[in-house]
């Protein structure tokens, strides 16, 4: 899937330091909001691990990472992931994230919308959610933006990397 000069792949076996590189490089600002990630990317090697367990996620169809690169520089810049997936009913979880040189540019919202159209096509979700702590103004604007819809507020949902538990905002949309 591409757009402009980005396209949009599930992370393949060998793309572990890619991976490392786009979240080290943004460590602090994901900390908050990505604290799974974040914690199981500490070092290269722990990366390179989570790479392997992610692998049978993708096969279990359990976990998508779609990850975002640049194409004239061949750098990751971003990732849309599908999380938490019920094929019971059907229904699934997004995240995204893009690198802080890249921000505020609309990228990671195009991604988003052209990864649901194809999950949606694929895997035949009818529902997806998102989670959003409203102090996180970004990734809010990108999920209202491609048509979610806020369904409530969970209080004291959400424990960060510094372990602060925070409310979330549950958004979703019907397929």
């Amino acid at each position: 899937m591409t757009f402009d000069n980005y396209k949009i792949d599930v992370l393949q076996p060998h793309e572990g330091e890619a991976l490392f590189n786009l979240i080290d490089n943004n460590r602090a600002r994901l900390e908050d909001f990505f604290a799974g990630t974040v914690s199981k990317t500490k070092t290269l090697e722990d990366t390179l691990k989570y790479c392997d367990e992610i692998q049978n996620r993708i096969k279990a169809i359990s976990y998508l990472p779609y990850m975002i690169t640049d194409i004239n520089t061949n750098e990751f810049i971003g990732l849309v992931d599908v999380k938490n997936i019920d094929m019971n009913v059907p229904k699934a979880e997004l995240g995204s994230f893009i690198d802080s040189r890249y921000e505020g540019k609309g990228i990671v919202t195009q991604a988003t919308n052209i990864v649901i159209d194809h999950i949606i096509e694929k895997y035949k979700f009818i529902k997806l959610l998102c989670r959003a702590s409203a102090r996180n103004k970004g990734s809010i604007a990108v999920i209202l933006k491609n048509g979610f819809e806020l369904e409530g507020t969970i209080r004291r949902d959400y424990k960060t990397t510094k372990g602060e538990v925070v409310d979330l905002n549950y958004y979703g949309r019907i397929f």
